[in-house]
């Protein structure tokens, strides 16, 4: 009775697993994933706790964090010994994902509409999509950069919002904090633990 049991508990998770996998195309990937993100996170029925967790698993299986930590550091990372870079990987992926539930809201009063996709290279592919507020508020543009060098699990590498590039952006606030303490890595890492501590 006992294997029994072991077993069909070993059978639900691999069912569960099966329903969490998002689709290899890059359009339903991110089609799917803001689907469920915008179904979970309207769910009156949960804490804010748990839809934080939510987030957080969601960003850590498919947002590339290890390889937008590298790119946000700039070319300081060349230069860098490896273990001040595993401390900075492990920092920034502590502060991207306080970043992202700090700012949990519902999306229920919000359409979500995949318009196109174009496939740059065997490794990349642009997913265009809109935002459509139904309160009358103007529709978001955002681009969603979709690393598929292994085509079995995209990744998403960047959001471009109304043109404007969030890894970009994140890059060049790193930067001006790094300008600022003489390329002092440390300087970054601190500043980024202060603001998960806060």
């Amino acid at each position: 009775m006992g294997k029994l049991k072991i077993f069909l508990i070993f059978i639900a998770l691999l069912i569960n697993s099966a329903l969490l996998a998002y689709s290899s195309d890059p359009k339903e990937f991110v089609g799917e994933l803001v689907n469920d993100a915008i179904d979970t996170l309207s769910d009156k029925s949960l804490s804010k706790e748990e839809k934080a967790k939510f987030v957080e698993k969601m960003a850590l299986e498919n947002v590339d964090i290890k390889a937008l930590s590298l790119y946000t550091l700039g070319e300081l990372r060349k230069s860098t010994e490896k273990e001040k870079i595993n401390q900075y990987q492990i920092t920034f992926e502590k502060y991207f994902l306080k970043s992202l539930t700090s700012r949990l809201t519902d999306y229920s009063d919000s359409k979500f509409d995949i318009i196109d996709s174009e496939q740059k290279s065997s490794s990349y592919t642009i997913v265009n999509s809109k935002v459509v507020p139904e309160d009358g508020s103007p529709e978001i543009k955002i681009d969603w950069r979709i690393y598929t060098k292994n085509p079995e699990k995209p990744l998403i590498r960047d959001l471009i919002v109304e043109g404007l590039s969030l890894a970009r952006t994140q890059k060049e606030e790193f930067a001006s904090i790094l300008s600022s303490n003489d390329n002092n890595i440390d300087s970054l890492i601190n500043k980024l633990k202060e603001f998960i501590e806060k």
